[in-house]
């Protein structure tokens, strides 16, 4: 796990990875794919939230909970689907409220790889499910390995925004003012884009055009949220 990582991921990580945790769950996972369980994503794919945004290029940190569990879904990035799967009810939701926060129309594709690529963390709490068991991977060990994630892009001199969407997100970042000055980075919270949250406060609440003031006021440069695949 994690060879094929940045060297600042990989320095972040190492010490997480050593631990006895940290090989039961790899353990687990293999277990599990032994006794015939499908995984989702695919082994090649648990990290590439990791290998597409180095920590040094990390901009905006939008935190999910777990990976898609249906075939063909999940593919390593929180929200995203690869090219031609069908964008789920959460995602065509942040779509909507990109659309009214930016005037961006509603792109066709839900692959999120080109938001990665400027800086994007798209970074699921647990990195794994099985198929068609919602939370099935949640507490086995992948929350130490995503927390020091969070942590390390928290502690950065570089500012940052944190995107938190739902109470779970929100949880898993509340530590985020502890490890740097509270100016530092812009923390926007709201509900999750589900179709069961979403007209609680997540339309309306502008995250895309808040993140970029925010990037411009710090000289870090804007995200072209527009650029999908």
């Amino acid at each position: 796990m994690g060879t094929d990582l940045p060297p600042g991921w990989q320095a972040v990580l190492e010490p997480v990875l050593a631990t006895p945790e940290a090989r039961r769950l790899g353990g687990w996972l293999r277990a599990e794919s032994d006794a015939g369980k499908a995984i989702y994503p695919p082994e090649g794919s648990r990290l590439r939230a990791l290998e597409l945004t180095p920590p040094d290029d990390v901009k905006v940190v939008i935190l999910g909970q777990d990976p898609y569990h249906g075939p063909g879904q999940a593919m390593g990035l929180s929200f995203s689907v690869p090219e031609g799967v069908p964008p789920p009810p959460s995602l065509r939701n942040i779509y909507k409220e990109l659309a009214q926060d930016c005037g961006i129309a509603v792109p066709a594709s839900g692959d999120l790889t080109a938001w990665a690529r400027q800086g994007v963390l798209l970074l699921n709490n647990t990195l794994t499910v099985e198929a068609g068991q919602a939370g099935s991977h949640t507490g086995r060990g992948w929350d130490a390995i995503t927390d020091a994630c969070v942590a390390a892009v928290a502690r950065r001199d570089q500012p940052a925004v944190f995107v938190l969407w739902g109470s779970h997100a929100q949880k898993k970042a509340a530590r985020i003012g502890e490890l740097a000055e509270p100016t530092r980075h812009l923390v926007i919270r709201s509900p999750h884009p589900s179709p069961l949250s979403a007209h609680r406060g997540f339309f309306g609440s502008k995250p895309f055009s808040r993140a970029n003031e925010f990037l411009e006021r710090s000289g870090r440069g804007p995200i072209d949220w527009a650029a999908v695949l």
